[in-house]
């Protein structure tokens, strides 16, 4: 393809297991067709076999992440960047177990203050957080807004962007509110796996042909991101590694050169502080 490494190429938001997974080698298939820099996010716990109960269970599952972000940086003519934080969707799972709603909410929010202590030292640079996005009842719903908001209180302390995972859908101004309330920039919550347009929340545009025009078209800050899950058993799931740089060199032959400079510059610098030009080798 037609980059080098002096134009940067970001994916958002991808998982890499270095335990059962392709860990670096994902990394480097994304280096190999243009990609410069990554952020990799935790997987869920039990992805690890992990059932977690206390905070060194999710420390143990940190560590996984961190690791193989920091491998992965030496592949990269960027670097890689950790985000750390809680899956939704645990609490479903420990409800299952016997927890009350109040009580995975309390663990949930341990689990995210483990990520903080990552964040503070500066091992992490974002938190995760979110709600789930399947239907549940109400004292589940609430809780896990506790969580998300908890989230956002440990961003406004440790002045870093919380990514969410969250129902789809294009209004999430109420959300964004929260942020404020807790003395975080909107612009810093980030709503994963995004549509092209929404409200509130900066948008990780899922690399779709269709989204990723209507985010270009719009002018508006936006990332892209595969949300690959590097998962054997699901080969390329959600998209594969190499799909962000794929997707930018066809928006580039589309003219959206500025666009890209948002997407992979602007933005990745207003909400996480970064440099993704500095940053290349």
């Amino acid at each position: 393809m037609s980059e080098t490494p002096s134009t940067p190429i970001l994916d958002d938001h991808l998982h890499l297991d270095p335990v059962n997974g392709r860990g670096v080698a994902a990394a480097e298939a994304f280096t190999a067709v243009g990609g410069t820099h990554l952020l990799v996010l935790n997987k869920p716990s039990w992805h690890y076999g992990n059932d977690v109960s206390d905070a060194d269970d999710f420390r143990a599952g940190f560590e996984h992440t961190l690791d193989v972000t920091r491998r992965s940086s030496a592949v990269l003519p960027g670097r890689a960047w950790a985000v750390l934080g809680v899956h939704p969707t645990l609490i479903s799972q420990l409800i299952d177990r016997g927890f009350t709603p109040e009580e995975a909410r309390d663990l949930m929010q341990t689990g995210l203050d483990v990520a903080a202590e990552y964040v503070a030292s500066g091992d992490a640079l974002a938190l995760k957080s979110g709600r789930p996005h399947y239907e549940v009842d109400d004292a589940v719903w609430s809780a896990s807004n506790a969580v998300m908001q908890h989230a956002f209180a440990l961003g406004a302390t440790h002045d870093c962007a919380v990514q969410l995972h969250t129902e789809g859908g294009e209004e999430f101004t109420e959300v964004t509110q929260w942020a404020a309330d807790a003395g975080m920039a909107r612009h810093r919550v980030v709503k994963h796996y995004a549509e092209g347009r929404i409200t509130g929340p900066t948008p990780s545009v899922l690399a779709d042909k269709e989204e990723l025009l209507r985010a270009a078209e719009a002018g508006e800050p936006f990332m892209m991101e595969t949300d690959f899950i590097d998962d054997p058993e699901r080969p390329g799931a959600v998209l594969g590694p190499k799909t962000v740089p794929r997707r930018t060199a066809w928006l580039r032959d589309q003219g959206y050169e500025t666009a890209l400079e948002i997407a992979h510059v602007e933005t990745p610098h207003r909400v996480y502080d970064i440099d993704t030009i500095e940053t290349l080798e």
